[in-house]
């Protein structure tokens, strides 16, 4: 016999009358059933889907099951048509053809596909029943298969520094933890506890999460680096029962504290990352969490790709349904120079207190190097400690000064007090007597004479004070490509305050970078705009309202070459190579004298600034750090 297929095309109005058919004489339509059926698949229900074969209860349950791995995906399901076989007149069996479509990630391009549902007429009752396949959900999916979406991350991008150097790069680490499944349930605690303060974490808390982890589960304990530095030997981890060592690679500086504060760290994603991530990121995936890492996260990261497969029962997968190949990131190159860094650094591992070391390239304002010390320490001190700059500040207020007709020649008034509206101003303790009283401009910055400056300061007046620090690119925003602070000078100080910010106290502040680049500023003979990342280009820095001059610039310094041939900083003239200027720099910070130790140097293409927090005195705590600074650099 032939068989002819018939075919009900399903307009709003049609699917409005769905059942109204009449006449006992003509065939009822299948058209009510598919339309339930596409509605029980869309919402995981088949509560009011007629069926044959498993119960509406069994397929509501394998059904979901099988499609919960994929999550929250959003997913519309549509009914195309419904074709009806004729057998001599007598209509026995229906395929429903169905639309899905799966707003699978954040493009444009969606996961669509078409299945088909076989119906059956019961001849009995009239109704077209639904012969239920999981096939109908997803094509090939069978009973007790499940569906699941899989990221698949691209090549992390490193982040490189000067002339290419890997900084961050994938290197070689050791996943460390208790392997439960291989282990008496009653020496659980013990072999936590011990792997614990073996790796120096808190044993309590790891045991906690051992005893919470399921029975087979590995309950990582530490990540740690695979190289020379790894202290740990084979034997001690073998030594504890249940310990298990997997190899793997994460992206990591050349040690653990390199420029971390920068650079900052990769790890597994928070939940709050996770939840704002728009479906860009998963529990579990790799992720920055600080520094450069999280603020060029997508750049690094790139497009993750993903796969969508079928897998059985257990967990092995039986087919793939969808690919999109990912889009590794791409890499971010900084200005760090390597070895300028770890020298740096090495030069303030043993502060006991906060500092930092700057290193700025004054031809064109790279950030050779930016360290924070001590090592323990996670702050930015580099480029985003706020500080009362002392005495440097001084090249600011001598800047003002010679804009307002002065010269490194004019003959200024250096006594050894000052009284500004009731407030006594005094020079440093040892300042030399013979400097006191007539001195040159010059004079006064090589000996540090407060009483000058707090006076030029008071005579400028604080918007041509406020004026003259961005000239030397300390009072702008910054735009280095991190987050960074340059300096702050306001613009409507008087009186005492006004007084005391023309020697770098009252309220100026700046950073360790915003002084570095103020002496870059007048080795370069122009306003230097310091930068650390060089790609992705950061957006450009508003210049100064007045940018400095070359003739300024070589007016002061003069006056700071002076600094270091016979003044404050002299200890600094024995250092071989070309000459140096600089400027030291003293900031007391409470009612007992304590101070914050400054030194700012220049030679050649060079610009370095050194800071520690609780120190005797600029040139004497901060000047000997430039001094082998520079002198390691050799």
């Amino acid at each position: 016999m032939s068989r002819v297929a018939r075919t009900y095309a399903l307009p709003a109005a049609a699917l409005l009358l769905l059942g109204s058919l009449s006449a006992c004489s003509a065939p009822p339509s299948p058209d009510s059933t598919a339309a339930l059926l596409a509605t029980g698949l869309g919402n995981l229900d088949f509560s009011q889907v007629p069926l044959t074969g498993p119960g509406a209860d069994t397929a509501t349950a394998d059904l979901g099951q099988a499609l919960e791995p994929m999550g929250k995906i959003p997913r519309t399901v549509s009914l195309d048509s419904v074709a009806v076989d004729e057998n001599s007149g007598n209509p026995k069996t229906a395929t429903a053809t169905l639309s899905t479509v799966w707003d699978i990630d954040a493009t444009d391009t969606d996961w669509t596909y078409k299945t088909a549902a076989k119906l059956e007429l019961d001849e009995k009752t009239k109704t077209w029943l639904v012969r239920y396949d999981p096939a109908i959900a997803v094509p090939g999916l069978a009973m007790g298969q499940y569906v699941a979406r899989q990221t698949v991350a691209g090549k992390r991008g490193d982040i490189l520094g000067e002339k290419g150097q890997a900084l961050v790069t994938e290197r070689d680490v050791i996943n460390v933890g208790i392997n439960k499944e291989g282990l008496e349930e009653s020496r659980w605690p013990s072999s936590a506890t011990a792997l614990a303060k073996l790796v120096d974490i808190d044993a309590a808390a790891y045991e906690k999460r051992v005893a919470a982890a399921g029975p087979r589960a590995f309950v990582q304990a530490i990540t740690l680096r695979n190289d020379k530095d790894q202290t740990i030997t084979d034997a001690q981890f073998e030594a504890i029962p249940g310990v298990l060592v997997q190899p793997g690679s994460l992206p990591l500086a050349p040690t653990r504290s390199f420029a971390r504060p920068i650079l900052g760290s990769v790890g597994e994603a928070t939940a709050e990352m996770v939840q704002e991530s728009n479906g860009l990121v998963k529990a579990g995936d790799l992720v920055g969490l600080s520094g450069l890492q999280k603020e060029y996260q997508e750049t690094l990261a790139g497009t993750p790709g993903y796969s969508v497969g079928i897998f059985d029962q257990q967990r092995k997968q039986v087919s793939t349904l969808l690919e999109a190949e990912p889009v590794d990131g791409a890499d971010v190159e900084t200005t760090l120079d390597r070895d300028t860094q770890t020298l740096a650094e090495s030069l303030l591992v043993d502060s006991a207190s906060d500092s930092a070391l700057v290193a700025v390239r004054p031809s064109d304002g790279a950030i050779l190097a930016a360290a924070s010390g001590p090592a323990t320490n996670a702050q930015n001190t580099a480029l985003l400690g706020k500080y009362a700059p002392g005495s440097t500040f001084k090249v600011a207020t001598a800047l003002a000064m010679l804009r307002s007709g002065d010269t490194p020649k004019t003959i200024v008034d250096c006594p050894a007090t000052t009284i500004v509206d009731g407030k006594s101003f005094k020079n440093y303790d040892g300042y030399p007597a013979a400097a006191l009283g007539k001195i040159p401009l010059s004079e006064a910055v090589a000996q540090s004479c407060n009483t000058v400056f707090t006076a030029g300061a008071l005579d400028v007046k604080a918007p041509a004070l406020a004026d003259a620090a961005a000239s030397l690119g300390l009072n702008l925003d910054a735009a280095t490509g991190a987050a960074s602070f340059l300096g702050s000078v306001p613009d409507t100080s008087t009186g005492t305050e006004q007084a005391a910010n023309g020697i770098g106290q009252g309220v100026d502040q700046a950073s360790p970078l915003g002084m570095a680049t103020v002496a870059a500023s007048v080795a370069n003979g122009a306003t230097v705009s310091p930068h650390l990342v060089n790609l992705p280009k950061p957006a450009a820095a508003e210049g100064p309202k007045t940018p400095l001059s070359v003739a300024e610039a070589k007016a002061l310094s003069s006056m700071m070459a002076e600094v270091v041939d016979h003044g404050t900083l002299k200890d600094l003239n024995k250092i071989p190579g070309k000459p140096i200027i600089g400027k030291s720099g003293t900031a007391e910070y409470d009612a007992e004298r304590n101070a914050h130790a400054w030194t700012i140097v220049a030679q050649g293409d060079l610009a370095v600034a050194v800071f520690v927090a609780d120190g005797s005195g600029g040139a004497q705590t901060a000047g000997p750090i430039v001094a082998k600074f520079l002198a390691g650099l050799r």
